[in-house]
């Protein structure tokens, strides 16, 4: 019914007077009041509306036909306001058009909150266990430190297996020792090769002279002969002797250290276990209540975790150093018998004896130039 009268009130014409008085309206009294309401708006709401603009979801009734003035223009909106209040009806705002946007919002931005949840969690997740690791660590960093100094300080005790120990200080002496002889064999190298380069520079010397003094050109040709023979002969000691410098590094600064890297391992596996063991047996001498317990129970744990890591470490110990023993004397019986051989042909003078140790070693000699760098990469 509402509509009905609205649908006529919006094809009514309100005629106007000149001097501003609308004619009586028999068929519905309520336009008067709304024309009157119309004109009584007050100077905020005029404002708004001059500065918003006027609204195109709301329809004006022109007074006068085609030649009414503006005066005339009242919006149906407020006419049918006014005679709804009018009437005791209660205009309920609609909540169909926003639902209908709240819902196509969540739909559109439903993905996107997903993801954004999904990786708020993600970075929360990596966050946690960044710090639980972090706490962890300063945990286990206090109870070490705090075991190395009771140790150093003899108010704490230590596992000790003496054997093992005895093996660990005997290879730290034996690289040390082997360290020394790799240093002196890098030294007589060096002087060496200065020597047979020094020789090489004579005897050219030599053979130079030998064409350009004919009176002495036997003797200067005996001596460049000479002189280029030992030459050789020391290239050929330089590469026995760089093989035996070649092996006793890898075998100092690799197989040993190696076995030494294992052996680092192991004492801090050993530090961590007497740590965890001392805190274990600081709990047991206190009070057995509900909490106590459950520290205890902890503690075993870490105990136990920490036992079996410093057991299988001191077995990975054993064996490598049982190993080593063995690629030692291999090694050295091999390198000790290549060089003393090499020595003793080259200051015998024994050319051929000489070449058949490097042939015995299966030792190839790089030519002369080898190492320069060929025409192709120089350009």
């Amino acid at each position: 019914m509402a509509d009905s009268i609205m649908s006529r009130a919006a094809t009514m014409e309100i005629p106007i007077n000149s001097n501003g008085d609308s004619r009586t309206i028999p068929e519905d009294d309520g336009l008067e009041q709304a024309a009157k309401a119309q004109w009584s708006l007050d100077e905020k709401d005029l404002q708004q509306v001059m500065v918003s603009g006027p609204n195109l979801n709301e329809t004006s009734i022109v007074s006068g036909g085609y030649g009414g003035t503006a005066e005339g223009i009242i919006p149906t909106s407020s006419i049918k306001d006014l005679r709804m209040k009018a009437r005791g009806v209660n205009i309920v705002p609609s909540h169909s058009a926003a639902s209908r946007i709240a819902s196509q919002s969540a739909i559109i931005s439903g993905p996107n909150m997903h993801q954004a949840g999904t990786a708020e969690e993600a970075t929360r997740g990596v966050a946690v266990e960044k710090l639980d690791f972090m706490r962890k660590w300063g945990l286990n960093t206090y109870k070490c430190t705090k075991q190395m100094i009771s140790e150093r300080f003899g108010r704490g005790s230590r596992t000790v297996d003496l054997e093992l120990e005895a093996q660990i200080e005997v290879l730290r002496d034996t690289k040390r020792k082997y360290e020394n002889v790799l240093r002196l064999a890098r030294a007589l190298t060096n002087h060496f090769y200065s020597m047979v380069q020094t020789q090489h520079a004579l005897g050219d010397t030599f053979a130079d002279l030998s064409q350009k003094s004919p009176e002495l050109r036997d003797e200067f040709g005996y001596n460049a002969e000479t002189q280029k023979l030992l030459c050789k002969n020391g290239e050929t000691l330089l590469g026995a002797i760089n093989f035996f410098v070649s092996s006793i590094n890898t075998l100092v600064n690799k197989t040993m250290e190696d076995t030494l890297l294992t052996i680092k391992k192991y004492e801090d596996a050993r530090l961590e276990y007497d740590a965890y063991r001392a805190d274990l047996e600081e709990l047991n001498l206190g009070p057995r209540d509900a909490v106590t317990m459950a520290r205890i129970e902890a503690a075993q744990q870490q105990y136990q975790v920490q036992k079996d890591k410093y057991e299988r470490l001191r077995n990975d110990v054993t064996i490598k150093l049982k190993f080593l023993e063995e690629n030692k004397v291999k090694v050295m019986h091999k390198q000790l018998l290549l060089f003393h051989n090499a020595i003793s042909a080259y200051f015998a003078g024994n050319q051929q004896q000489l070449e058949q140790t490097l042939k015995q070693f299966n030792i190839k000699l790089k030519p002369p130039g080898a190492d320069k760098p060929s025409w192709l990469e120089e350009q």
